[in-house]
């Protein structure tokens, strides 16, 4: 007895999915089950667990045959437990107990357990969509993961609770009856977590204005000052100022947390920017991706379309600081082995905050200040040059003084999110047809294109900063994003260009930090 089953399952490479071709070989030669096609250890161990779930099966006798699987294309790693579910059926399928018609254009995601039961997988809303886009029509997944699953249009999921129950509907499928499905439990209504209100911040108008800048140009900001002045207060309030997020972005975040299985089993598309505010004793593969094994997205990945916050940021590992350098340029990140090559999203707002020194004490005239100079040189100088001249605002934070104890906080976040939203939309006007994609914000345009005609402010308005650039106290790289800060601030002002005040006041937010280090 010899037969060829085939159906498909997905491989994720980082948050991508790629299809695979599922083929399984059985024959009546001398028993064993041999899976090829570059799996890694959970998928060769796949073996066991579908011998002992086909024992559920009745006329199955997986186990006494030759079984031979290709997972196809055979160059691409495959990993994880999430080929269970379409191998067992390829298998079925060649040994003629499931209709090899009805499951060759199918799906299948999910880990099989002893007992037949199917679980859920990680990576399930990236893979669904990878085979959506594919032309797959019909994918089956674990009831786990059926929430995730449904969040993706064109293709219709079906869930699944045990493997008998599979081959049970396959088989009715086959004869022309009824096929009674798992329901998916409705969602529940949204929790609503509640946003953290600028209004709670005690003081700091500078402060405030310098995150009111960063949310609504996407700059990168820097907060030094001494303890409990309210730095991680005011970056803690920043996504509350951010708009929610469009379409394709609450996408990619979902299937960041569908990677790394930090999704609820009611999976809601998320729309609100993530923040992630790492342990300043996180490791390099934690921060930027990696890990023995599987590659995992690191913290500026969870962070892309977000805030990637650093509190304490000196007490971080220089490596782990000087590895952010690239993916602030180009938005993404790429772990390169020696057996793959992995690509990650990493388009984030990074807010670094940091005391005057390892003691805090070290502001004013320092008096209670016990770190020696050689000490808090030492401390400031794992933020690189280079790191900080990436960083378009950096601002120094005083400690609000009694009297403002009993003043009212301000401005609350809802008010300033509007101006953020209005001064957003002037930017998605100005730069649609510069960038070609809508969208654009002052962030994410080129020098060249602020340099230059019609963009290029007159030479009146940016003496300060051809100043700073004949005297080399600014990079070229800073006076590009001191103009892109200034342009931030005339649309906030509602202005058509900036003028000589916001340019005046871009470049000496961009300063103000770094002298008081």
């Amino acid at each position: 007895m010899s037969g060829l089953g085939r159906t498909r399952a997905v491989g994720l490479r980082g948050v991508n999915g790629f299809v695979v071709d599922v083929e399984a070989h059985v024959s009546g030669s001398l028993p064993g089950f041999s899976i090829s096609g570059l799996g890694d250890s959970a998928v060769t161990q796949s073996a066991d667990r579908i011998k002992a779930a086909a024992g559920l099966i009745p006329n199955a006798p997986v186990s006494q045959r030759r079984i031979t699987v290709n997972l196809s294309p055979a160059g691409l790693r495959k990993i994880g437990t999430g080929f269970d579910l379409a191998i067992f059926v390829a298998v079925l399928a060649a040994m003629g107990q499931i209709p090899g018609r009805v499951v060759t254009d199918v799906v299948h995601l999910g880990e099989i357990g002893l007992d037949g039961s199917v679980r859920g997988v990680p990576g399930v809303l990236p893979a669904v969509h990878a085979a959506a886009r594919s032309g797959a029509r019909h994918a089956v997944v674990p009831v786990a993961n059926a929430a995730e699953a449904l969040l993706v249009p064109g293709i219709r999921v079906h869930p699944v609770c045990d493997v008998t129950e599979l081959v049970r509907r396959y088989t009715d499928l086959a004869k022309g009856r009824p096929v009674v499905e798992m329901p998916v439990p409705p969602l529940s209504p949204p929790a609503g977590q509640p946003v953290k209100d600028l209004s709670e911040v005690i003081g700091q108008s500078e402060a405030k204005f310098a995150i009111e800048i960063a949310a609504a140009g996407g700059h990168h900001v820097m907060m030094a000052g001494p303890p409990g002045a309210g730095k991680t207060m005011l970056a803690e309030r920043m996504p509350g100022l951010l708009p929610p997020l469009d379409e394709t972005d609450a996408m990619d975040v979902t299937a960041i947390h569908s990677v790394l299985g930090a999704l609820e089993d009611d999976a809601r598309l998320i729309t609100r920017p993530p923040f992630v505010a790492p342990h300043h004793g996180a490791s390099l593969a934690a921060v930027i991706g990696g890990g023995s094994g599987r590659i995992r997205p690191g913290a500026i990945t969870q962070a892309h379309a977000g805030i990637l916050f650093l509190d304490e940021t000196p007490e971080f590992d220089k490596g782990v600081l000087q590895a952010l350098r690239t993916p602030l340029e180009r938005g993404r990140v790429t772990i390169a082995r020696a057996s793959e090559t992995v690509t990650f999203p990493a388009r984030f707002q990074l807010a670094l905050a940091a005391n005057p020194c390892p003691c805090g004490n070290g502001w004013g005239k320092g008096i209670d200040c016990t770190c020696s100079p050689m000490t808090r040189r030492n401390y400031f100088g794992k933020l690189s040059g280079p790191l900080l001249d990436r960083v378009d605002l950096q601002v120094h934070v005083q400690p609000p003084g009694l009297s403002m104890a009993e003043h009212p906080g301000g401005e609350r976040s809802d008010v300033v999110a509007a101006r953020v939203a209005r001064a957003r939309s002037a930017q998605h006007a100005r730069w649609r047809q510069v960038l070609g994609r809508p969208g654009g914000l002052n962030s994410a345009v080129s020098g060249g294109v602020l340099r230059s005609s019609p963009w290029r402010l007159p030479s009146t308005v940016t003496s300060a900063l051809d100043r700073a650039l004949d005297r080399r106290s600014l990079t070229m790289r800073g006076y590009d994003r001191s103009l892109r800060v200034a342009w931030t601030m005339a649309d906030l002002r509602g202005l058509a260009a900036p003028g000589r005040d916001e340019i005046d006041l871009a470049l000496s937010l961009r300063r103000q930090a770094g002298a008081a280090a």
